[in-house]
């Protein structure tokens, strides 16, 4: 009998390691150095795309300015516009080298970035490297901690709405997630300025900081609370919708199922179970969804004056200022490349079961 106990006691064991990780025997097969050397590969495959992907975005954004209605002399001169002859147009668009075929200033902007040399910025009056220099920690700023607080919103009320799916809660965040995600950025931005600033007062309407004031750490972070808010908001949607149909989803399989007959707490299983496999489908919708973070952030600068480079790519964009339009712009799409690049290497750790030979 004291034999029977023990297999019996080996049996259930294993059962339930097979039940708490189903995928537990199908990672044991495959070795951790070669998972390990399929993610080092997958890496440098992705990373010979890049240089080709910004050389193309570069090149097709110069060619695109070249045939745009815009003449970037109107903003170059100002209210002088209507009052310099044709002639003085001409020589200053000669200095200025706008009257160069695009290649040929795409080639000279492509040996300044090679050789260190960002070029000047019309539109801002300074280097585009000093530029970047005053500016970049701000967007940074914004967007690192509108990411996160989303990415924890998205996290906590996912995870609530897909326990309880079918319910009141559920039904109720998935109204309020649907109709957030019909509205831009800006119309967010402009319903919050409205109510928590020009309402009820509660916080400055734009800026970084009080006018004349020097920028200090608390008066940053009250410049910074609506428009981190509204961006966070307007990111989370689509996170927590993929977090309440992950979990929802992990409810119905058969490890939780085994869990609950077994007597383990509701608690204890969402949150060594359920969540986990969730985890990576999540992270794969947020390298997704960069390049609409961007172009959130974007609005949000723009509409709250914020002193980021976001909003120095609009602007950059009417004056069709090439130094600096073209410089964002491959830095941008570098970023989502490189973005989604690490949601996918933290997918291929998270899930064994992930591909990384294709």
């Amino acid at each position: 009998m004291g034999t029977l106990v023990v297999a019996a006691d080996v049996d259930e064991a294993v059962v339930t390691a097979t039940i708490a990780r189903p995928d537990a025997t199908a990672t044991a097969r495959h070795d951790p150095n070669t998972r390990r050397r399929g993610i080092l590969a997958m890496i440098g495959r992705r990373l010979l795309f890049v240089v080709p992907v910004c050389a193309a975005v570069s090149a097709g954004l110069f060619a695109a300015a070249s045939v745009s209605p815009f003449d970037p002399l109107v903003s170059y001169l100002g209210v002088r516009y209507t009052t310099t002859s044709d002639a003085d147009k001409q020589l200053i668009a000669e200095q200025l080298g706008l009257d160069q075929p695009w290649y040929t200033t795409y080639w000279q902007w492509l040996h300044g970035v090679f050789t260190g040399d960002l070029g000047m910025s019309r539109s801002f009056g300074q280097s585009v490297a000093e530029m970047l220099t005053e500016r970049a920690p701000w967007t940074l700023l914004l967007a690192g901690v509108g990411l996160a607080l989303a990415v924890t919103v998205a996290l906590v009320l996912g995870v609530v709405a897909g326990i309880r799916s079918g319910g009141l809660l559920d039904r109720t965040i998935t109204a309020l997630c649907i109709t957030i995600q019909g509205l831009p950025p800006f119309v967010l931005s402009l319903g919050a300025i409205a109510l928590f600033a020009l309402g009820l007062g509660w916080l400055p309407v734009a800026g970084l900081t009080d006018a004349g004031a020097d920028p200090t750490v608390g008066g940053v972070l009250r410049h910074l609370a609506l428009p981190v808010a509204v961006l966070a908001l307007s990111q989370s949607p689509w996170l927590l919708l993929a977090v309440r149909e992950s979990v929802s989803v992990s409810r119905g399989e058969d490890f939780v199922a085994g869990a609950v007959s077994r007597g383990i707490p509701a608690a204890t299983i969402t949150r060594r179970h359920i969540v986990p496999t969730s985890l990576a489908p999540f992270v794969n919708v947020v390298g997704v969804r960069l390049p609409e973070l961007v172009v959130g952030a974007v609005l949000v600068e723009e509409v709250f004056s914020w002193p980021g480079i976001a909003g120095a790519i609009v602007q950059s964009a009417r004056d069709l200022d090439m130094a600096l339009l073209a410089f964002l712009t491959v830095g941008t799409t570098l970023a989502v490349l490189l973005g989604s690049l690490l949601a996918d290497v933290v997918v291929a750790l998270l899930d064994p079961r992930v591909k990384t030979d294709g």
